[in-house]
């Protein structure tokens, strides 16, 4: 599943992202559909003509009301958790993704590693510490608003900086999961007046501090963060 916001102004593109332009979200798609999994597009602003255009027997299309009081990197995570509510009963194992730069590999679902690791949350990750000067500045709305956040971040300081572009793992762990992130963007990140989204502070504390000892991330998972590593095929997402 994955989120396409737009008509919003983006503050890590530094731009806003035009309407109905099918071609930011092709590549995820088609790289869904080439494995033959089932790919959710939840949107704003696509056409019904495009919508019926590119649906699938893979790729399916949402409508939502984008609520502003959050910005788009963090609501998405209200959008499936939504979703889940009326819908987990229907699956198995879910990933959300990044939708502009992350596409599939391969299939994680039938990989061994994947059936072996029942419990685990896997994620992307970073080449980079948490102790790093951006995400640092990332936090700031967070770290103000929750009690433990310094303490956690000296906890966790040099471990691996996670990336929430590429969640997943069996479904009820998983849903788990968005809500307790849910809750945590609700109660911290709701009055987030700082040029910086909170959606990856939020999620490596929740990871960090409630999912340590299931998290699963690097390969086989993603390939290195904004490395473009075209020709690799022994993960199952590149991002960027």
């Amino acid at each position: 599943m994955a989120c396409h916001i737009t008509g919003i102004y983006d503050v890590n593109r530094n731009t806003t992202l035009g309407d109905d332009q099918y071609d930011l979200v092709r590549d995820w798609a088609e790289s869904v559909s080439k494995q033959g999994l089932q790919g959710v597009i939840f949107h704003n602003n696509f056409s019904v003509e495009t919508c019926e255009k590119f649906t699938s027997e893979y790729i399916s299309f949402f409508k939502i009301t984008y609520n502003r009081q959050f910005n788009p990197n963090v609501f998405r995570y209200f959008v499936y958790n939504d979703f889940l509510q009326q819908h987990i009963q229907f699956f198995n194992h879910i990933f959300v993704t990044d939708i502009t730069d992350v596409t599939l590999v391969t299939n994680p679902f039938v990989d061994p590693f994947f059936i072996e690791n029942p419990n685990a949350i896997f994620c992307g990750d970073e080449p980079k510490t948490l102790n790093d000067d951006w995400m640092m500045a990332h936090s700031a709305n967070l770290r103000k608003n929750i009690v433990d956040f310094s303490e956690y971040e000296d906890t966790f300081a040099n471990e691996t900086l996670l990336n929430c572009g590429i969640i997943g793992g069996k479904a009820q762990i998983f849903f788990d999961f968005i809500q307790k992130l849910c809750a945590i963007h609700a109660n911290a990140n709701n009055d987030n007046q700082t040029a910086f989204t909170g959606d990856m502070g939020a999620f490596n504390y929740l990871a960090r501090t409630q999912f340590n000892s299931q998290l699963i991330h690097g390969t086989p998972v993603n390939t290195v963060f904004k490395s473009y590593e075209q020709e690799r095929q022994d993960c199952w997402f590149r991002h960027k």
